[in-house]
Parts: structure tokens; C-alpha cells; sequence
């Protein structure tokens, strides 16, 4: 209850690390809003703000204030999440690098590990407190942690520490952790349930992702029926037996798509569908008939693991097959979203539903969820299959006690469910000034103006409907447009319609004793065209923002794809429309409406640059000859990972140097002999991570982790044959770079974030694989600073170790005119390309521009070789020709500067091989709408002197 008021908390889920554009951050929002939420819950990324212990930045593309003030001017309550540990697919579940060298282990009551986490919860707590609902925000519940499914006594301490915690930092509403599924870890010291964990926190939620999958061949299964975790699953009760009953019913997270890894085929359009139109209808309907009257859809909108944010199991995009893409585009399943949404926000009766009586279908393929209002006796009807993954077609009544009667209804023609697919329907519901008696078409939106009520009504195409309202009197009823037909029962008092779902009908009815009606009466794609904002209903743009009335003008906002007629029903007294500013003429309607007489204008088309390229060589390491006097030697550091080592090997991991993400250089020294010929590397790299080495400046080759999930291989070894030159008298050298993609998250609570990365131990062999004690010194070099971070503004995933990192190369403002025209051949290592180019965006628009590479269609290539991608010095992320799937990189505006001049600049990572070169890269439109919302540059520092730390 908020206010005193029942609500059902229907949210999505939000990262705004995934989006380093904060303006943008508010057109996710609106368009979470314009698809039916009223909640967006945000995870908070511990690693994100702190890149040194004790220091931390909630500035920039990191302010966490604005994001929630955002959400709150748009009309959304926040479910916040800030860890300490989030998973999310992120590089060590959410942990800062330098957490990795800590001895304690995380997650427990380690004294070491809990004072690293206050410093970072008394910070974000801090800010969180200040937008809390009780404060005048729109925060309204707060995870304490996720998904830790060990409980042992040092995990209980922790949990009661992270609540005292919460607390002590002026957190005054309902506190939770989310459960690894629906297992009864953490239930609330209040319930009386056995066999559970009990814990400190207000509330048991959980998170599931049930449904089918999409297979290697990218095509969507439907796998089980959606399950029954609440009122009519096992035991009854709100939660079931095995969970909280005493507790709200809450799913905080619930399968908006899944994930996509390393090696793939590229899954994000096929999970778009397996977990889009017809699964939402059928799953969170089953949800929301349970009693989960708390539901959280993970993800909303994805969006993009940038730099080195991804953990191993992932690649850049975080797309998620959300009902936002990660281009910013509304994909079909936000429309059947809009229009559940549309049904919880127009009938709040459906907050704390109970099971009502049985209603029974008149077919055995069909089954009906009965719930009822207890202090209304509203009820809601969610029709499925039996099981609900039935696929059959079946035509059927339904025979239920209604809080009007008893109703074996349709009375004419039968419903019909057809294939997977379901019905969300209402009965005994007041809407506005109308008794709503039952219909077998689906509520969409009402509208109360002018002493008359409006509905919105629709069903499936071809598929006829029956809705039934409740009169004193006879009413007049005359048909507008399209067909009804209209029966009178002065018995039962009840008015009969019946019309098809075609298209439009528009219904009036009068008189009776009721305030004058409205009924629109549509099929699901004409109803998928209105939407229901502020006091208006319109239909027509591909989205409406917002419609805010001020003195006797609504002001709309929103996108147009094309042009597109506008039509809309508001109050008299809104005489004037604006549309993005711009007045509208409009004109009245036979059915009520006004329209205007003109449409409203589609964007114009745009037009991108092909790009052209210089490029220079970028491994000087690799030479024997480079001055590493300035890098750390590898030796003495204290040992923290979980990653056994041999005896007598130095501490190489480069987290005991400070250096967390990207990539890493190695430079040994060793004293030559006749024995030496093989060097054994073992290292920890990440999913698909890889290494390549020289000796003495000659390339001796390289290494590749393979792909795969759920948890790829992150860690290998390697041996390479040395040159003849290695084993004469004297000193020889030997470079290796590592590519590190990502730390292991720390889901199962074993340190597994811990792993090692970087080179673990390295030994010079003889013949037959026999070590020997010829000792090597090494030296270290990561991103330049390592955790003091030389541009704090993008902060300490951006940049790894490569040498044009450290240099700047990847920086707009870097002097590339030295540089040679690109090569069509490459030594082994890293060659870097830039290219210049000038966009000039119309204005008004907003279209979401991607860098592309080779053959799109194809999820992988021939070409072995990998390319980091930096526009405008920001790194949006990695491709990896042979491996993918990705190919097309989004880059959100922002970063991308739509009306100037940009840059792009690839480090591009090879063997050597004829033929493992550079694509031709493109860029490409992904979507062009006109509206969209103000974006301004992000500020990032852009000359390589203000970054260079070595000579």
C-alpha cells in the first residue's frame, strides 16, 4: 500500500551503466512509462563508482541523483539495487577491481570485506535516502543483496549487518533480497513458514526465468508452462508453501529475454520473441492471477556492457531481446506490455486479488484463474491453455458466479484461443461511471471528460467479442463506425454487445441511468496504435511521451516513424494541441474525437559517411629494445586469488598490481642456454580472452580461450616453441600481452570473482616438457595509472593496457596526421586505425547510428582477429571476428556527436596471417525517428597529454 492505496508495483529493470549518455537516460525512462510500467527498478554498479579504494565519483555519466529525479518526473516509483555484490553480467558481479586482492572472503562477515562494503553503501544509501517516497521521491524498495543462496552463520551476520546498515543510513522503506529462484532463502524473521531461511529483511522476493529457450539454431521453444508461484501453485498460499505467504508476493526479477554469450549464433532477436508477444500475455498473466502483485520484468531495456563492464559469459551487447532494443527502438512485445499495463493502471481492483470461486471452461484445453477483489469483489478472468503452453485451437464459454450474476458467457459465439496465447479478462469492474458486467474483449485504457466516460476495448483479429454493462433503464446506443450489434435484458438490467474484432467499431450509448459512453472496440494491432497519457487517449504516432495539460493547451511529445495521422480525445476545455512544440490543427469527428488536419511529419531521411582509415602499429613492447624502466616489477605483492600457482613463481596477476580490466603487458628477462626450448604459460584471461607472446621481438604465437556458456573457459595454459636465438648466452627477452575479458562473477559465493587474470606462472622447458630453474623477471603494465585513473570521467572501464591506450590514441583530439594510409597486411599484435568523419543529423530527430563490420548477416567470419571500438575516446565495446556473434555496435548519441565532428579509433589485434585483417567497417542506421529527447555531448577530456602517464 502506498497512501493508503493498493497498487500493483509493475516495474522493469534499468541499468544506467549500460547507457553512458544521461540524457538518455530519461528517453528509456518515458518509454518504459509509455509501455505500461509505473516502476523501474536500477541496479547500481559497485565497481563502476570506486576504481580505488576509498574513492569514489556519482558525477557525470555516474550520477546516481539525476537519475533518480529523472524517474521521478517521469512518473515512475524506483526499486533500487545496490549490491553490495549484483551480479548483472558484470565483471565480477558488480565488486571494484581492487576488492579482488582482498585475503576476506566476500559476501560473509569478514571485517575486511563489510568495511569495504560500508564505504561503498554509506555513500549510495546516502543518495537513495534522499529520493525515498517517505523523503517527497518515488523510491519505494531496497535490496540489501542478491541472489546468495549459502547461508551459513557468517552470511547470517553479514545479512544483518547490510540491514542494520540499510537502516543506520536513514533507509526507512521495505528492505528485501532477491532468492536464486524460488527456494525460501532470506524469508522475514515474521513468517512462521518451516523449512526456510529466515533473515532480517521486510520482504522475500525471487527471481525466475522460466519459458523454453532459443536454440543454437536461433529458433524461439516454448518449453514449460508457466508456472504457478503463488495462490494456485503447491500449498496455496501467496508465495506457496515453500516461500513467504505472510508476505506481498514479489518477483523482482522475471525473464524479459535472456542473456547471449561468446560463440553464439546471436540470440537477442530470437529471445525478442521467445520471451515477447504471446509468452508475456501467457507468463505474467499467470503472474499477476497468482497474487504476484510485486512484478519485476528483467530487462526493460538492456542496453550495452561498454568497455570492459561484461563479465566472461558476455559479450557487448546487453540487448537482452528486451521490449526495448538496445538501439532504443520499441520492439512488438512493448505493445502487448502498453496493453497490460494499460489494464492494471485503468482497474486498480486488481491489487490484492484473491482466488474467487471456480469458473469453469466449457473446453478440457482451457483453464481460467478466478480471482476477486475483497473489498470490491471485482474480478479478474486470465485464460489460458491447459497447460498453458498449449498450442491448440479452441473455442469455449466460461460458466463463473460473477458479482452480477451468474453468466455462462459469450452468450452468442464462442471465444476462441488459438495457439499459444492468452486472455486477460474483467468482470464486476466500475470503470469511470460505467458497471463493466463481464466482456470477452480485453480493457485497454479509459478516459473520464466532460461528464462521459470513454473505453478502450480489444480483442483478437477475426475473432468476435461479447461485452455485457449493467443499466437501470434502456439505454440508446447508436454505432459510430464500424459494427455492433446491441440486446437489452430490462430483467437483468444488463446491455449486450456484440460486434467483431475488426479493425474499429466505436460504440455511444446514453441515457439508463449512467453517465453518457464511449466504447472503441478493436482489434489488437488498432489497439497496439492508442495511447493512454495524462487526460488524454490518442492514437497514431509510433510513441507518446507525455500530454500535459496547461491552461486550455495539451501539450504532446513523442516519435513519429513516418507520417501519421493524429487523432485523440481530451477534455473540452484543451482547445489547442502542441505536437513537440509545433501547434496542431485539428478538427471534430463523428465519433468524438478530433484529428488533425494535417499528419503529423516522419523523419527525414539520413544520410552517414563512409569512413576512411590511418593506421599505425601499436605492440612496441614486443620489441626488445622498449624502455619498460618505468613499469612495476612482478614479484613480491601479496597473493590473494583463489588460482593455485606453482611453487616459486612470482605473483604475477595483474589485480595485485592495480591493474583490473583490459588488457595487460608482461616483459621477462631471462639468461639464455641450450635447454631452452619451449616457454609454458598458464593465465587467466576471461571468456575468449587470449595471449600473444614474442621473443626477442619475433612473434612466437598465440593462445584463445574458447567460447561457450554457462560458464566458459576462463583460464588455460599454452606452450610455445622459442626461436633458435633464445637459447644462445646472454639476455633474452620475452613480451606477452594478455587480453582479459572480464572476472568471474561471485553468484555461488565462492570467491570465484577472484580467479586469477593476467599471466599466473610462466617456466622455460626443455625438450619433453622438462622445467628448469632458469628464473625470469618480469615486469607489469596495465591501463595507464591503473586505479588512479587518468580520466576519471569515463572512468575505470574504459581503458586496458595497449600501448595507444596509454598514449591516447583512442582520443578525438589524438594527432593521427603521421600516420600512415591503412595497410592492407599486419604485423602480429595490435594495429590501430582511426578515421575522422562529420554527421549532420536533422534536428528533431533521433535515430540510434551503430558501427558495423563485414558481413552483417553472419555471425562470424573467416578472419581471425578481435578489434576494440573507441568513438570519441569512449570504448563501446569488442569485436571478435571469428568468434560473435555481434557484428553491429550501437553507439548512443551523446557519445556519438550527431551534429559535428567525430572519431573512431580500432585497436585491432591479429597473428599476422594472410587474411586476419580488418573488415570493411561501416557505419549503419539502426532506427530514425523525429522526436526523441535533447541530447547534449557527454564531457570527457579529449587531448592525450592530459592521459599520457609514460614516455
Amino acid at each position: 500500500m502506498i497512501d493508503g492505496k493498493r497498487q500493483v508495483i509493475w516495474s522493469a529493470e534499468f541499468h544506467p551503466f549500460r547507457l553512458p549518455s544521461p540524457d538518455l537516460w530519461r528517453d528509456v525512462l518515458q518509454k518504459l512509462k509509455a509501455s505500461g510500467f509505473n516502476t523501474v527498478a536500477l541496479y547500481f554498479d559497485w565497481g563502476y563508482h570506486s576504481p580505488k579504494q576509498d574513492v569514489y565519483d556519482f558525477t557525470g555519466i555516474r550520477d546516481m541523483d539525476r537519475v533518480l529525479t529523472m524517474a521521478q518526473e517521469e512518473g515512475l516509483y524506483v526499486i533500487t539495487r545496490a549490491g553490495p555484490y549484483v551480479n548483472a553480467e558484470l565483471s565480477r558481479g558488480g565488486f571494484p577491481g581492487w576488492l579482488v586482492n582482498q585475503r576476506g572472503r566476500a559476501r560473509t562477515d569478514d571485517p575486511a570485506y563489510m568495511a569495504a562494503a560500508d564505504e561503498w553503501l554509506t555513500r549510495i544509501d546516502a543518495i537513495i535516502a534522499r529520493h525515498q517516497i517517505n523523503n517527497g521521491g518515488s523510491v519505494i524498495l531496497h535490496q540489501i543483496e542478491n541472489e546468495l543462496a549459502l547461508t551459513t552463520p557468517a552470511q547470517r551476520r553479514y545479512m544483518n549487518h547490510l540491514y542494520a546498515k540499510a537502516r543506520a543510513d536513514g533507509l526507512t522503506i521495505p528492505l528485501f533480497h532477491n532468492d536464486q529462484g524460488r527456494n525460501g532463502y532470506w524469508v522475514p524473521e515474521s513468517s512462521k513458514v518451516a523449512n526456510v531461511v529466515h533473515g532480517p529483511n521486510d520482504l522475500y522476493a525471487f527471481d525466475g526465468y522460466p519459458g523454453g529457450t532459443c536454440t543454437v539454431q536461433g529458433k524461439p521453444t516454448r518449453g514449460s508452462a508457466a508456472p504457478d508461484w503463488g495462490y494456485y501453485g503447491p500449498g496455496g498460499a501467496k508465495g506457496g508453501a515453500s516461500a513467504s505467504p505472510d508476505t506481498p508476493a514479489f518477483l523482482a526479477e522475471f525473464g524479459g529475454g535472456w542473456f547471449d554469450y561468446w560463440g553464439s549464433n546471436g540470440g537477442y532477436e530470437c529471445n525478442a520473441i521467445q520471451r515477447g508477444k504471446r509468452f508475456q500475455r501467457v507468463f505474467y498473466g499467470t503472474n499477476l492471477a497468482n497474487g504476484i502483485d510485486i512484478h519485476s520484468v528483467y530487462m526493460g531495456y538492456g542496453g550495452t556492457s561498454w568497455g570492459w563492464l561484461p563479465a566472461p559469459v558476455v559479450f557487448t551487447s546487453y540487448d537482452y531481446g528486451s521490449a526495448i532494443s538496445e538501439a532504443r527502438e520499441l520492439r512488438p512485445k512493448a505493445e502487448e506490455m502498453k496493453q497490460l499495463g494499460g489494464l492494471i493502471a485503468t482497474v486498480p481492483d486488481l491489487a490484492g486479488m484473491v482466488p474467487a470461486g471456480a469458473a469453469v471452461a466449457s473446453s478440457p484445453n482451457v483453464q481460467v484463474y478466478h480471482d476477486r477483489n475483497p473489498e470490491s469483489d471485482a474480478r479478474f478472468l486470465m485464460v489460458t491453455h491447459k497447460p498453458s503452453n498449449g498450442t491448440t485451437d479452441d473455442r469455449f464459454t466460461i460458466t463463473a458466479d460473477l458479482p452480477d450474476g451468474r453468466y455462462t458467457f459469450p452468450a452468442t459465439e464462442p471465444m476462441r484461443l488459438n495457439g499459444f496465447d492468452a486472455k486477460w479478462l474483467v468482470a464486476g469492474v466500475n470503470v469511470g461511471g460505467q458497471r463493466l458486467v463481464y466482456s470477452t474483449s480485453e480493457l485497454q485504457a479509459a478516459l473520464a471528460a466532460d461528464g462521459g466516460d470513454l473505453m478502450l476495448l480489444y480483442g483478437r483479429a477475426g475473432e468476435s467479442g461479447e461485452t455485457v454493462l449493467r443499466y437501470t433503464s434502456a439505454p440508446q446506443v447508436r454505432v459510430l463506425d464500424g459494427q455492433a450489434t446491441s440486446l437489452f435484458d430490462a430483467a437483468k438490467g444488463d446491455l449486450r454487445l456484440t460486434y467483431p474484432h475488426a479493425g474499429r467499431a466505436v460504440v455511444r450509448i446514453e441515457g439508463g441511468g449512467r453517465t453518457p459512453l464511449t466504447l472503441v472496440l478493436a482489434d489488437e494491432a488498432e489497439g497496439a496504435r492508442y495511447w493512454r497519457q495524462g487526460p488524454a487517449l490518442v492514437r497514431g504516432p509510433a510513441l507518446l511521451r507525455s500530454a500535459v495539460a496547461k491552461g486550455g493547451t495539451l501539450a504532446l511529445t513523442g516519435d513519429t516513424r513516418e507520417e501519421t495521422p493524429l487523432e485523440l480525445w481530451t477534455p473540452a476545455a484543451l482547445r489547442s494541441v502542441t505536437w513537440n512544440g509545433a501547434s496542431v490543427a485539428l478538427k471534430p469527428t463523428a465519433i468524438g474525437s478530433r484529428v488533425a488536419t494535417r499528419p503529423l511529419a516522419g523523419p527525414a531521411p539520413v544520410t552517414l559517411p563512409a569512413l576512411t582509415w590511418r593506421s599505425a602499429y601499436g605492440s612496441p613492447e614486443a620489441q626488445p629494445g622498449f624502455d619498460d624502466s618505468r613499469w612495476q616489477v612482478a614479484e613480491g605483492k601479496p597473493y590473494a586469488s583463489i588460482t593455485a600457482r606453482p611453487d616459486g613463481q612470482p605473483n604475477l596477476s595483474m589485480d595485485a598490481y592495480g591493474f583490473h580490466d583490459g588488457d595487460v603487458w608482461y616483459r621477462g628477462r631471462f639468461t639464455g642456454t641450450p635447454d631452452a626450448k619451449q616457454l609454458a604459460l598458464f593465465y587467466g584471461a576471461g571468456g575468449s580472452g587470449m595471449l600473444q607472446v614474442w621473443v626477442d621481438g619475433q612473434f612466437v604465437g598465440q593462445n584463445e580461450l574458447p567460447a561457450g556458456l554457462p560458464r566458459p573457459i576462463t583460464t588455460g595454459g599454452a606452450r610455445f616453441d622459442l626461436p633458435a636465438g633464445a637459447q644462445a648466452s646472454g639476455e633474452h627477452v620475452i613480451s606477452v600481452m594478455v587480453r582479459n575479458n572480464g572476472h568471474n562473477w561471485d553468484l555461488d559465493s565462492d570467491d570465484f570473482h577472484k580467479e586469477a587474470r593476467g599471466l599466473i606462472s610462466a617456466s622455460l622447458e626443455a625438450p619433453g616438457g622438462r622445467s628448469f630453474a632458469i628464473p625470469i623477471a618480469w615486469k607489469i603494465q596495465g591501463k595507464a595509472g591503473g586505479e588512479d585513473l587518468p580520466d576519471p570521467a569515463r572512468g575505470p572501464a574504459n581503458t586496458g593496457g595497449q600501448y595507444g591506450e596509454r598514449m591516447g590514441w583512442h582520443l578525438p583530439g589524438f594527432d593521427d596526421a603521421k600516420w600512415q594510409a591503412a595497410a592492407t597486411t599486419v604485423q602480429p599484435g595490435t594495429t590501430w586505425y582511426r578515421s575522422r568523419f562529420t554527421l549532420a543529423m536533422p534536428k528533431g530527430q533521433d535515430a540510434t547510428v551503430a558501427v558495423a563490420f563485414g558481413d552483417t548477416a553472419s555471425p562470424r567470419s573467416v578472419a581471425k582477429y578481435r578489434a576494440s571500438i573507441f568513438v570519441n575516446g569512449w570504448n563501446m565495446g569488442q569485436f571478435i571476428a571469428h568468434v560473435g556473434p555481434q557484428r553491429v555496435f550501437p553507439i548512443p548519441e551523446g557519445i556519438l556527436n550527431h551534429r559535428g565532428p567525430n572519431s573512431i579509433a580500432l585497436a585491432v589485434i591479429s597473428d599476422g596471417a594472410p587474411g586476419d585483417v580488418l573488415e570493411p567497417v561501416k557505419l549503419v542506421t539502426l532506427r530514425n525517428v523525429r522526436g526523441g529527447v535533447s541530447v547534449s555531448p557527454v564531457a570527457a577530456p579529449t587531448r592525450p597529454d592530459q592521459l599520457i602517464q609514460e614516455k
